[in-house]
């Protein structure tokens, strides 16, 4: 090879490279080379690309509606609300949750691929709101592992992507939840 040619692939000069710390635990070394664990990896590309089954019952289902509009702009975040359960990493219960609802929303929960979450949205379907009746679920934590809770009636887009990045920050801190040995 002829000096100043193109060399795809080899690095050359080993002195000057100097090692990059951008997040803590990972490291960038001069030509483009990360070193990290495993963990902070799967970490970052599923909080990157996270897609919510909406399983809208009420009110607070307009705000998401209203959240997925082009205002927000939730795309850039990575967020593609699906219409499938077997392909959505979490899940939105937003709204009411009757006892006779309660059975669908736990079998669209089951039907979820491992690592699933849970966001619960608005008064109602984290504590029941105002309808302390014998039909309503007091809070959809008595049938769902609840990650992430919404507040507010009806919650605002704002608070949805809140919400969104509470659940992300929760999935950056996971430890080894992505194995089949956890």
């Amino acid at each position: 090879m002829e000096k100043g040619g193109v060399c795809l692939g080899l690095i050359t000069n080993t002195a000057g490279n100097r090692l990059v710390e951008v997040e803590e635990g990972t490291v960038i070394m001069a030509p483009n080379i990360i070193i990290t664990s495993m963990d902070k990896l799967i970490n970052w590309s599923r909080r990157s690309s996270l897609w919510p089954m909406t399983f809208g019952l009420a009110c607070c289902a307009i705000e998401m509606m209203a959240t997925y509009a082009s205002h927000n702009d939730l795309d850039r975040m990575g967020i593609i609300p699906r219409g499938s359960p077997r392909q959505s990493d979490f899940m939105f219960v937003a709204g009411t949750v009757t006892k006779k609802m309660a059975q669908i929303v736990r079998r669209v929960y089951d039907q979820m691929p491992e690592p699933r979450y849970v966001i619960s949205v608005g008064s109602c379907a984290s504590t029941g709101g105002i309808f302390n009746t014998y039909s309503t679920v007091q809070g959809c934590d008595s049938i769902l592992p609840v990650d992430v809770y919404i507040p507010g009636c009806p919650p605002r887009p704002e608070a949805f992507i809140d919400g969104i990045i509470k659940l992300q920050e929760k999935i950056k801190n996971e430890h080894f939840r992505w194995s089949r040995w956890r």
